[in-house]
């Protein structure tokens, strides 16, 4: 049986974690950043995990993440 491909959009957007949970960055901190405070674009940097829901659409777009 041939390998699977990876859908290669969802490969640069998502990674796991140790543990096999699936984490993403955080939507809204691409672009106006003039107007949003410092501590809302601090933690617009950090990880999150998908919710659960999503899961298993990512699961499918990436066969061996």
């Amino acid at each position: 049986m041939p390998k699977m491909k990876s859908n290669r959009a969802a490969a640069k957007r998502f990674r796991k974690t140790a543990k096999g949970k699936i984490r993403c960055s955080r939507p809204f901190h691409s672009h106006i950043l003039t107007k949003k405070s410092t501590k809302r674009k601090r933690n617009l940097r950090k990880d999150i995990e998908i919710h659960s829901g999503s899961e298993r659409q990512v699961r499918t777009l990436l066969p061996y993440l």
